[in-house]
């Protein structure tokens, strides 16, 4: 028998690195770990909209630190480790919830273009899992290593998503090789993969004027939950991905995407 099987996902005290928080997905997470009761280091580029998330997150008494870099190289990423460990002494959790889109049909996007989307998404996700995992095994206690795929790392899509699509496919295949690779250390590597939730990006989708309405339907019919994603439905995943209650489950890709992949 479990005498508390709520035990296994607390995650009060840890130490939870977000790459990428002033995101769509990222909020999400500096919000859940700061009621989680974590102890949080934010990082992004966006000084002004890190600084909100900072203020919001400090109200309901949340230690965290500010870091105003993005992973976009080695020294950015030692930096970005530095600092958190610096303040806090450890990482126990890290999020890289950072990344880009550029829609563009493939005879009409540039080299440059695709390149740039795959270094965002893929090599700069990389480096933060290379740097994190150095420190973690330093630690000698494990540790939890989220990254953020997408259903179109399974999926394609019409509109001009060649680069997208197989940066997050990209993304996939490091989790899953990490979580072979690191399965001995008791560091635990997993995705979330969403499909489209409410966010500042895509909240048009959520209003009733007749595109949106045309749009989401559309959409609604291929998502067997009927509904598009709210930010609380990624809450969920991410807590079981960061805490105890998913210490034998690595190298997956945890679609939070309604259905919209199973069928």
């Amino acid at each position: 028998m479990i005498d508390n099987p709520y035990s296994s996902f607390d995650i009060k005290g840890k130490v939870a690195l977000v790459v990428g928080a002033t995101g769509a997905f990222g909020s999400v997470a500096a919000r859940t770990y700061a009621g989680a009761g974590c102890k949080v280091s934010l990082t992004g580029g966006n000084k002004s909209e890190l600084e909100k998330i900072s203020d919001e997150i400090s109200k309901v008494g949340c230690e965290n630190l500010l870091i105003n870099e993005r992973p976009s190289s080695e020294k950015e990423c030692q930096t970005i480790v530095n600092a958190t460990v610096k303040k806090f002494a450890r990482i126990d959790i890290l999020v890289v919830a950072s990344g880009i889109n550029k829609v563009s049909k493939v005879d009409e996007m540039s080299p440059d273009t695709f390149s740039t989307v795959m270094d965002v998404n893929v090599t700069q996700s990389w480096l933060m899992a290379r740097e994190v995992t150095k420190q973690m095994k330093n630690q000698g206690e494990g540790g939890k290593i989220v990254l953020v795929s997408s259903a179109r790392g399974l999926l394609g899509h019409p509109a001009g998503y060649t680069a997208y699509c197989a940066s997050k496919s990209a993304v996939d295949g490091i989790t899953k090789a990490l979580g072979c690779e690191l399965g001995d250390t008791g560091i635990t590597v997993n995705a979330i993969a969403p499909t489209v939730f409410r966010s500042p990006l895509t909240s048009w989708m959520f209003e009733d004027n007749p595109e949106a309405q045309k749009v989401r339907s559309g959409f609604i019919t291929r998502v067997p939950k009927g509904r598009l994603g709210e930010p609380e439905d990624l809450a969920g995943p991410l807590l079981f991905l960061s805490s105890r209650a998913s210490d034998f489950y690595t190298g997956h890709i945890l679609y939070a995407d309604g259905g919209y992949t199973a069928g």
